[in-house]
């Protein structure tokens, strides 16, 4: 079986984000037999609620169409790394495997900072491939920023 990216869909709903003034972030939780189950981009201003980072707006919205809280065997594709929180909620989640395209030294978790999955506390540690279309991940953070200010 050849590998198949899905940053393509996840950039897309980043770019959305940007277009509605959110933080641009995608992500797109993939089922295993390569079916996009749910795609979300960052809504926290939209949405008031701090929680509202695209990887928890995704897993929340697989979890909801397939009736059940654990997302085993599903990939997660991000266009950023997920930040502590959002770690702690894949791992809850047991998504099989993270896909993120741009690091996060300020306020990634699973690479940087808090590296979530590599603590004894946390539940369940997924696959993770960094850097996936990192160039245009990060040009479209890059971007949007350079233009607030």
């Amino acid at each position: 079986m050849s590998f198949r990216t899905y940053m393509p869909e996840a950039l897309d709903e980043a770019r959305a984000a940007a277009a509605r003034g959110e933080v641009p972030v995608g992500a797109v939780v993939v089922a295993p037999d390569g079916r996009i189950v749910a795609r979300a981009g960052n809504r926290t201003r939209e949405l008031s609620d701090p929680s509202a980072h695209a990887e928890m707006l995704a897993i929340r919205q697989a979890c909801a169409a397939l009736g059940q809280e654990r997302l085993a065997g599903h990939d997660l594709y991000v266009t950023l790394e997920p930040c502590a929180m959002c770690a702690g909620v894949i791992a809850a989640a047991r998504i099989a495997r993270v896909y993120f395209g741009a690091s996060d030294p300020k306020s990634g978790g699973v690479s940087h900072g808090a590296r979530v999955f590599d603590h004894p506390q946390a539940h369940h540690a997924p696959e993770v491939y960094e850097g996936l279309a990192e160039a245009e991940c990060a040009a479209l953070l890059r971007d949007f920023f350079r233009e607030k200010r």
